[in-house]
C-alpha cells in the first residue's frame, strides 16, 4: 500500500510537547486516543494565559478581569457550538459527555418518562449511554431494550425498526463505537425514532474529534462530547438540545449561576443555557477546549477524517498479516472511525499492554467500559489501538513489530 500523508505529520507532532518524550527509553507511540487525546501547546498556553492574566468568575461582576474572563468563555461557547453546528444558546457545558447523558436522564427523563414507557439503546453503547437508563428505568417503572448487532458490528435496522414498533419514548444511540469503530448513520437513526414520537440521545464522544458533525442534519433532541477526546482538556464537555427542550426541562444542579431570583419558598431560573450550569463554571478548560477547536479548525476536520481513513486502512492490511491477529468491527472503513479492537492470538490484552508499553507503545486494553459489547463478541476484554492527526504509519509499524516481539515471547 502507497503511505502517502494527508497531514504534515512531523509538523503537527512538534505540536504536542508530550510527543517528544520517551517512555522506557522508546519513542512514544501513543495509540490510546479514543480514550483521551494529548494535548497541542496553544491549549496549554490558553490555560496558562487565563491564569495569569484574567481569572476571574464569570456572568458576576463589571470589573475588566470578570468581562474579560466572561467574554472569553463565553467565546469558548460560540466556538464549541460552530464547531457542532449548533447555536450558543443551545450548548451547555459540562465536564464531559458522561454529565450531560445524566443530565437528560434527570432533566428530562425524570420528568417525561412514566410507568410502562420504552427506552431503547443499541448493544455497542459505552455503559455512559446504557447505566443512566437502567437507572431511569428502574426509577420510573420503564423498560430499557437494545438494538442488536449484524456480525461485522454495524446496527442492525430491522431490530431498530421492530423497537419502534413499540413506541419508545426514548432512543438513545452513539454516533461512533469507541470499540468497533462503527460509525453509525445518526441522521437516518434520528429520523426513525421521531417518527415513532422518540425523543433521540445522541453520544458524539467519538465522533466530534474525528469527522466534520452537523447536529442540525442529524436531527437529535440530544448531542453529547467531551473535549478531552478532541485536544482539549479533561473536565469539559458539552450538551447540545434543541432549545425549546432546555425551555422546558428542570435544572440539573440547583444554586448560584442557575437562577434569576430566589425567595424563601420558591426560585425562578436563569436563561438557557445558563439555567443548566450552577456554581462556579469552569472557565479555564472551556477557553482550552477552544483553543483546541481552533487548532482542529486550521487542520481541518476533513483532512483529519480523510488521513485516519487512510490510516485505518493501512493497519487493517498491516496488522491483519501478524498470525493470530484478530480484529473486530466492520471492513469497511468508510463506516468506520479510527479505531482497531483486536486480540492477538491466545495473549491476554493486558500482557499484551504490558509487553508494547516497553516498546513505548501505549494502547488500551480491558472492556473499554462496554461490557455488553464485549459479551456479544464473546471476549472478556481486547486491546485497542486508536488514532489521531498526529498518528501515522509509522506509528502502526512500531505495533505491528510489538506484536511480533509478543509473538516471540508467547510462542505464537
Amino acid at each position: 500500500m502507497l503511505k502517502t500523508e494527508v497531514l504534515d505529520i512531523e509538523k503537527l507532532r512538534a505540536d504536542f510537547p508530550i510527543l517528544k518524550r520517551k517512555v522506557h527509553g522508546k519513542r512514544l507511540v501513543y495509540l490510546d486516543n479514543s480514550n483521551t487525546t494529548q494535548k497541542p501547546r496553544v491549549v496549554m498556553d490558553a490555560i496558562s494565559d487565563y491564569y495569569s492574566k484574567h481569572n476571574s468568575n464569570v456572568h458576576r461582576a463589571v470589573y475588566a478581569l470578570a468581562e474579560e474572563s466572561t467574554e472569553a468563555y463565553e467565546g469558548a461557547r460560540r466556538k464549541t457550538a460552530r464547531f457542532v453546528g449548533a447555536s450558543d444558546r443551545e450548548l451547555v457545558f459540562l465536564r464531559g459527555t458522561t454529565e450531560a447523558t445524566n443530565l437528560v436522564r434527570f432533566a428530562w427523563g425524570e420528568t417525561n418518562v412514566k410507568k410502562g414507557d420504552l427506552l431503547v439503546a443499541t448493544k455497542m453503547e459505552h455503559h455512559s449511554n446504557i447505566v443512566p437508563w437502567q437507572l431511569l428505568a428502574k426509577s420510573r417503572g420503564a423498560t430499557l431494550k437494545f438494538v442488536d448487532l449484524h456480525p461485522d458490528g454495524t446496527l442492525d435496522m430491522g431490530s431498530f425498526e421492530s423497537l419502534l414498533k413499540e413506541s419508545p419514548k426514548l432512543v438513545a444511540v452513539t454516533h461512533c463505537s469507541n470499540v468497533l469503530g462503527t460509525i453509525n448513520d445518526v441522521a437516518r437513526i434520528c429520523a426513525k425514532a421521531r417518527s415513532a414520537g422518540a425523543t433521540t440521545m445522541v453520544d458524539g464522544a467519538q465522533a466530534v474529534p474525528h469527522l466534520p458533525v452537523e447536529v442540525g442534519s442529524i436531527g437529535c433532541d440530544f448531542y453529547a462530547f467531551s473535549g478531552h477526546k478532541m485536544l482539549g482538556p479533561m473536565g469539559i464537555g458539552a450538551l447540545v438540545a434543541r432549545r425549546e427542550l432546555l425551555e422546558e426541562m428542570e435544572p440539573f444542579h440547583g444554586g448560584g449561576e442557575m437562577i434569576r431570583e430566589v425567595f424563601l419558598d420558591h426560585s425562578t431560573w436563569n436563561d438557557v443555557p445558563y439555567k443548566f450550569e450552577a456554581g462556579t463554571v469552569n472557565v479555564a478548560d472551556a477557553i482550552g477546549l477552544g483553543a483546541a477547536i481552533d487548532y482542529l479548525n486550521a487542520v481541518g476536520m476533513g483532512k483529519v477524517r480523510e488521513h485516519e481513513v487512510r490510516l485505518l486502512e493501512y493497519a487493517l492490511s498491516s496488522l491483519g498479516e501478524v498470525k493470530g491477529f484478530h480484529q473486530y468491527g466492520p471492513l469497511d472503513s468508510g463506516k468506520r472511525a479510527g479505531v482497531v479492537s483486536f486480540n492477538y492470538a491466545d495473549v491476554h490484552p493486558h500482557d499484551l499492554a504490558t509487553i508494547l508499553d516497553e516498546e513505548g507503545i501505549a494502547i488500551r486494553s480491558g472492556h473499554h467500559c462496554a461490557q455488553p459489547l464485549m459479551r456479544w463478541l464473546g471476549v472478556t476484554a481486547t486491546s485497542r489501538a486508536s488514532f489521531h492527526l498526529y498518528n501515522s504509519y509509522d506509528d502502526v509499524d512500531a505495533l505491528k513489530a510489538g506484536l511480533k516481539k509478543a509473538g516471540g515471547i508467547f510462542k505464537v
